[in-house]
C-alpha cells in the first residue's frame, strides 16, 4: 500500500478491525518512511454487469454515477446520504443476484424512480424530469397527474 503522505511503496498494518458496516475491513497503517498513520478499508471485488446504453455503447457500473444523479435529485430535500446509498446498495446487491453479464440502463432508471418515488416525491420528479426527457409541459404535468392518482 502506498503512503498517502510521502509515496513510499511499503507500509505495515497496526490494527485491523472488521469495519461498521460489516463488509470492510478497517486497517490502520503506518509507513515505514515517514513514520504517519493512516486508514484504509478493504472489501470484497464483486462483479457487477454492465451497463447498456441506450446508443449501445457498454460501460461498467458506476455507483458513483448513480449516487451523483440521485443527489441532484435530491437536492434541498431532506433525504439523508444513508438513504440515498442505501438505495445504491440495494440495486447493486439486485444486480449481482441476477447474474447478468449485462443490465439496460432504463432499468437502472426506473429502479431509482421507484425507489425516489417511495422516499421523496419532489427527487422523484425531478430524476423523471431529466432520466425520461420530457419534451414539454405536457408531459411533464402528465407525469405528475400520474404521480397524484397514485396517493
Amino acid at each position: 500500500m502506498k503512503c498517502p503522505f510521502c509515496a513510499f511503496q511499503d507500509t505495515k498494518v497496526i490494527d485491523s478491525r472488521l469495519g461498521k458496516d460489516g463488509d470492510t475491513i478497517r486497517r490502520r497503517r503506518e509507513c515505514i518512511s515517514c513514520q504517519r498513520r493512516f486508514t484504509t478499508y478493504e472489501r470484497v471485488e464483486e462483479t457487477l454487469p454492465l451497463v447498456v446504453k441506450k446508443d449501445g455503447r457498454r460501460e461498467l457500473f458506476d455507483r458513483q454515477k448513480i449516487i451523483a444523479g440521485i443527489l441532484r435529485a435530491c437536492e434541498k430535500r431532506p433525504v439523508p446520504i444513508a438513504t440515498i446509498e442505501g438505495i445504491v446498495d440495494k440495486l447493486e446487491l439486485a444486480f449481482m443476484e441476477g447474474g447478468e453479464k449485462e443490465i439496460e440502463s432504463s432499468r437502472i432508471g426506473e429502479a431509482v424512480m421507484q425507489a425516489l418515488h417511495d422516499i421523496d416525491q419532489v427527487a422523484y420528479v425531478r430524476f423523471a424530469s431529466v432520466y425520461r426527457e420530457f419534451k414539454d409541459l405536457g408531459e411533464f404535468m402528465a407525469e405528475l397527474k400520474d404521480l397524484l392518482q397514485k396517493q
